[in-house]
């Protein structure tokens, strides 16, 4: 049994948790998810969710949860266990529950041992001269949207392109491909919701069978054609793996694939959306950062405190356990609401202002076991974008705040309309 400091926790009227839901999902929560946020907060550390459950709003019981051996991300096992088990039977669901953000140990130690760390500073500093000329490309594209009709919308031209170009540089996925893999990925990523309806598991269902067709004909061609890309020397090191069982290294290497590139993309891509959004639209901030390239890094952390871009993570109790103050029983799942966690004013004070020089704490790329694997990489990709936007654009402006997807676990940034 383990139990969380003084926090508490709060039985909740179920009217009240869906009324904030849905205004989380609203155009106006995903404008500004902040009031949401604080409203959950104020309801409790725990929040007893609809469907059973809990919502998880406070900084330190959220990373318990995040890091703690006894709270487990919810895996086949679990699935089946549940009353509505068939809801898991989904296409697109089972496909996800093989990655690693849904493996809990020894199978996802093992994998993520063999995986070692994919970015470590050696990695990111050979990808830095490829990010950078990326970035280059793609803010000349922006420059002449800019110079031909005055205004140009930068999720689209530049932030939702960076990370496809740069991960499918990285793997060595032909250019071509680039508009298919984005497309499907936003539309599987329905399936991966609190509450799915019919219709958007039908859609993930679709986008998941042309995702296992694409990345099943990549790894064949590349295997039949190797090279010295990191997809190549996967496919060497599983072959070998499972030097008898082709099917096995197969499934290994199309989990990966699959999930390294869906991950690294609308996530990053709404980071640098949102980053721009922030730091361009006070003149006197970018101003600061033009003068100061050191606080840099200090300012896209506070951007991933200040606006996750993934609103939750599910996970469940591997026992009866106490969480902020309440019996928490086992199979028992808990969401952890990442922007309510980094709000909390008792572990950032004046959490509601955006200060570039603040170095505060944030659960953004999770922790402990699951902590992000492209952590590093969606940094580096924003420093660069960052950088070379400051110098190349002094008087880049946002038109009119960003749009978002009406989503309640991955939060996509679909368009920024910017000027000059």
């Amino acid at each position: 049994m383990t139990a969380v400091g003084d926090i508490r926790g709060t039985t909740t009227d179920r009217r009240t948790v869906i009324s904030l839901l849905r205004r989380l999902r609203s155009p106006e929560g995903q404008a500004n998810p902040l009031p949401v946020w604080n409203d959950l907060r104020a309801l409790g550390d725990l929040v007893a969710a609809p469907w059973g459950g809990f919502f998880v709003t406070g900084f330190e019981a959220c990373s318990q949860v995040l890091r703690g051996r006894n709270w487990l991300t919810p895996d086949f096992d679990w699935q089946e266990r549940r009353p509505d088990a068939e809801r898991w039977h989904a296409p697109a669901t089972q496909e996800m529950t093989r990655t690693l953000s849904r493996l809990n140990a020894p199978i996802h130690t093992s994998q993520r041992r063999a995986l070692g760390n994919l970015f470590d500073r050696r990695t990111l500093e050979d990808m830095e001269p490829q990010v950078t000329a990326h970035v280059t490309r793609l803010l000349d594209h922006l420059d002449e949207e800019l110079r031909t009709r005055g205004e140009a919308d930068f999720a689209g031209l530049v932030s939702e392109q960076l990370p496809i170009h740069t991960v499918g540089g990285w793997l060595a996925i032909p250019e071509e491909h680039y508009r298919h893999v984005l497309s499907f990925t936003h539309r599987q990523v329905h399936a991966q919701e609190l509450l799915p309806t019919k219709s958007e598991l039908a859609v993930s269902a679709e986008a998941t069978l042309e995702m296992r067709a694409f990345f099943t004909r990549l790894i064949s061609e590349r295997r039949a054609h190797p090279g010295s890309d990191v997809l190549s020397d996967w496919i060497r090191y599983w072959d070998v793996v499972h030097a008898d069982d082709r099917a096995a290294a197969d499934r290994m290497l199309y989990d990966l694939t699959m999930f390294i590139t869906i991950a690294s993309l609308e996530t990053t891509a709404t980071l640098l959306t949102n980053a721009v959004w922030f730091l361009t639209g006070e003149p006197a901030r970018a101003a600061r950062l033009r003068r100061h390239p050191e606080y840099l890094d200090d300012a896209v952390d506070e951007v991933l405190r200040y606006d996750p871009p993934i609103h939750l993570n599910s996970r469940f109790a591997a026992e009866d356990t106490v969480l902020a103050g309440v019996p928490v029983p086992k199979d028992t799942t808990v969401h952890v609401l990442y922007g309510a966690a980094n709000h909390d004013p008792r572990r950032n004070a004046e959490p509601h202002v955006f200060d570039i020089r603040r170095r505060g704490s944030h659960l953004t790329f999770g922790g402990g076991a699951h902590y992000c694997l492209g952590a590093g990489l969606a940094r580096l990709e924003a420093r660069v974008l960052l950088t070379e936007v400051l110098r190349r654009f002094p008087t880049l402006r946002p038109i009119e705040p960003p749009a978002y997807a009406p989503r309640m676990v991955f939060r996509r940034a679909t368009s920024l309309k910017v000027t000059t």
